[in-house]
């Protein structure tokens, strides 16, 4: 299977944005804000946190209730509001208001994991890095591309035969193609650019 066909024809189906153009410290409290919920809530949920609090500042001095109503519809957001609150307040005391922007030093920051921090790398600094959520570890199993039991080890599969240039493409792509016709239950193979490719095509 050729992985430059697949990104190649998901590129001219999805069109991705270009990385890096969002601001690190929205990619970063946005991406903790999406652990457990769908991607159109937590853009609302971003949204409404964003015009109250656009800087590690404000949401530093943040009162923790009031960023509890501005993103009540995530999931599990009584945790997240004072977490995403301490990821301010460090950011703005012990790095001078800026995102660190390698993977040790986000990792530090609470409640930030791999995905969260590679998300970061990619959409706020546009680095290469290799974002995993849960679609990217799916579809990466059902084509083949790794065999894995967890986002982590696929990540680090990945990064072993995944070329470099398609690395920040992945996570946009996959997530995409597995919200319109990759699904988990119910995939349109009948719509799929790369159905002829895909292993268990014939199953279904």
């Amino acid at each position: 299977m050729s992985i430059d066909i697949i990104i190649s024809r998901l590129k001219k189906r999805y069109h991705p944005g270009k990385f890096g153009s969002k601001d690190p410290f929205r990619a970063l409290i946005a991406t903790v804000l999406s652990q457990r919920t769908r991607d159109e809530v937590t853009d609302r949920a971003s949204e409404k946190l964003f015009a109250k609090y656009g800087t590690p500042a404000a949401l530093e001095h943040a009162d923790v209730g009031d960023i509890e109503e501005l993103i009540r519809e995530v999931g599990f957001y009584r945790i997240k509001a004072p977490r995403i609150k301490e990821i301010a307040r460090i950011i703005n005391n012990d790095f001078k208001g800026k995102v660190p922007s390698d993977m040790e030093t986000l990792l530090s920051l609470p409640g930030v994991g791999r995905k969260t921090a590679n998300c970061t790398l990619v959409y706020g600094f546009g680095k290469d890095a290799v974002a995993v959520d849960t679609h990217v570890h799916r579809i990466s199993n059902r084509l083949g591309l790794v065999k894995t039991k967890t986002p982590e080890e696929t990540e680090l599969k990945l990064r072993e035969t995944l070329p470099r240039k398609h690395w920040k493409h992945i996570n946009e792509l996959l997530v995409r193609f597995g919200q319109d016709l990759c699904r988990p239950v119910g995939p349109k193979c009948d719509e799929c650019p790369i159905i002829e490719m895909c292993p268990g095509r014939e199953g279904r």
